[in-house]
């Protein structure tokens, strides 16, 4: 092998410069496979110029009190299929009464825009309380850390904290949230996809947030503890 660094698409690329000959990736792929051609090299994953990925500090502590709404926001994506068809769905609760306050769904595996989308919906309502200072805890994911998504945080006084890598027990709350949202939308909310899973999803979000007794709250429900104990908070 002339090229031991290289894999298969470059290995083409090549071959059609040099020849002309136009083979498709997969068929390339292929060949490399039968005729045992793999690349020697490390590979490093790409990121785009401009938009660097960033790690931030873990601003949660089993000592940190939590005294009103919108203090601390937790975020995490967690996937489901229904009729064979995989969805992803991105929720922000509030930790001060495990409310969800942002959620969006998407049915394309990886979509940023799940995240984007549900953080566009958390600023709104933050920017209806600007006197709150918030901090966002989520996991390391490559949205969560890219520019992307950050670099509006700051204009709305929102503080980015993050897990350590590889320990979800850093997000308790939400990671626990994330089980029984999927235990609850196919065992007890029957969600079949015989309606729009999206609108499923929005009624199960409504009954979590309105119906759903928790004990963590005493059980109550989340609507139920901010009406006892911040009427003024819409």
């Amino acid at each position: 092998m002339r090229f031991p660094s290289h894999g298969y698409r470059w290995l083409n690329a090549k071959i059609r410069l040099d020849t002309g000959l136009i083979l498709s990736d997969p068929y390339a792929h292929k060949c490399c496979k039968i005729a045992g051609i793999k690349s020697q090299a490390k590979h490093y994953r790409y990121r785009k110029p401009g938009e660097p990925f960033r790690v931030f500090p873990n601003l949660l502590s089993s000592e940190m009190v939590i005294l009103g709404p919108m203090e601390c926001i937790v975020s995490d994506m967690t996937a489901f299929r229904v009729h064979g068809i995989y969805y992803e769905l991105t929720l922000y609760m509030d930790l001060w009464n495990n409310e969800i306050i942002a959620h969006a769904l998407s049915a394309r595996r990886g979509d940023r825009m799940t995240y984007i989308s549900g953080l566009n919906d958390l600023i709104e309502l933050k920017k209806g309380h600007p006197e709150y200072r918030m901090i966002l805890h989520s996991d390391q994911g490559s949205v969560y850390a890219s520019k992307a998504f950050n670099e509006l945080l700051p204009m709305y006084h929102i503080d980015h904290s993050m897990s350590r890598a590889g320990t979800p027990t850093d997000n308790a709350a939400m990671e626990a949230i994330n089980g029984w949202i999927k235990a609850e939308l196919f065992m007890d909310f029957h969600v079949t996809g015989d309606k729009p899973v999206d609108q499923e999803i929005d009624e199960y979000i409504e009954f979590f947030n309105e119906q759903r007794p928790a004990y963590s709250l005493g059980y109550l429900t989340p609507k139920q503890y901010k009406d006892s104990f911040a009427p003024s908070v819409v």
